[in-house]
């Protein structure tokens, strides 16, 4: 038995040792990419290019995934309705799931593993090439010119793309629902009014920017962190995409019961 707890202390505290230091440089580069968006010169041009991509280039990703959940929910739950008889519920039910939780976790999601992972390999392969040396020899600053314009693109383009999400998940609802299902179509708007209200719209709004920037602190900092060639940015990025997904699920549970009490 002892054996077995000395094992176990020792797996525990190597695992403590290796993840200790890699936390606290994540925390002093979050800090460092604050500190530098405050600072001039600003980069607009990168900020706008980077928006085009964060946001125009992931529109068509989230519309698919938005039609088809929204249909898709709709459907599950008029299956589970019917046996109640209340069936017109169907679309405020869906609607204030798509607005606080499916729209803002899904869109991260799908941000997490398009975006995220591009962040990480675009920087990784400059980091890889000593482009990024390059660029600190000429003076200029790495997570300024490199990190701080994906970063926020990614924290506005995400609010965009999750209201995009919002609207269509519902229109797939309400096609579903009315017109495939015969829910009446006045009693389907109805009951939407009388549960919806602003302050959901608003929580996943929230959850979305949070969301994105969690997404692209993380991305970016894998690309700088890469070592070892294109090996390295392979790894680099599977990182960015699996931790990117993580974050977006256990940062959505705390969001949530933060956001109840405060809204």
């Amino acid at each position: 038995m002892l054996p077995f707890i000395k094992k176990l202390l020792e797996s525990v505290g190597t695992t403590v040792l290796e993840i200790a230091p890699a936390l606290g440089r994540l925390t002093i580069y979050m800090i460092q990419s604050t500190l530098w968006f405050l600072r001039p010169p600003l980069r607009v041009k990168l900020f706008f290019e980077q928006m085009v991509f964060m946001g125009n280039k992931s529109l068509f990703i989230v519309l698919l995934t938005s039609s088809f959940s929204g249909m898709v929910f709709a459907y599950q739950i008029y299956l589970g309705f019917t046996a109640f008889s209340v069936d017109s519920f169907v679309g405020p039910i869906v609607a204030i799931a798509v607005c606080k939780e499916l729209a803002p976790v899904f869109t991260g999601l799908v941000v997490a593993g398009r975006c995220g992972a591009a962040m990480a390999a675009q920087l990784g392969t400059m980091k890889v090439t000593e482009q990024i040396d390059a660029l600190e020899v000429m003076g200029v600053n790495s997570i300024q010119y490199l990190a701080v314009p994906r970063i926020f693109a990614t924290v506005i383009t995400m609010p965009m793309l999750t209201m995009v999400f919002m609207l269509v998940a519902n229109i797939g609802s309400y096609f579903i629902g009315v017109k495939v299902l015969d829910i009446d179509g006045v009693m389907y708007f109805s009951k939407i009014s009388d549960f919806m209200n602003l302050s959901m719209i608003l929580e996943g709004l929230i959850k979305s920017a949070v969301f994105g920037y969690l997404i692209s602190i993380i991305g970016t900092y894998q690309g700088f962190a890469v070592r070892g060639g294109a090996e390295g940015v392979g790894k680099g990025t599977n990182i960015a995409v699996v931790w990117g997904m993580i974050m977006v699920l256990i940062t959505d549970f705390f969001l949530t019961a933060i956001l109840a009490k405060v809204l």
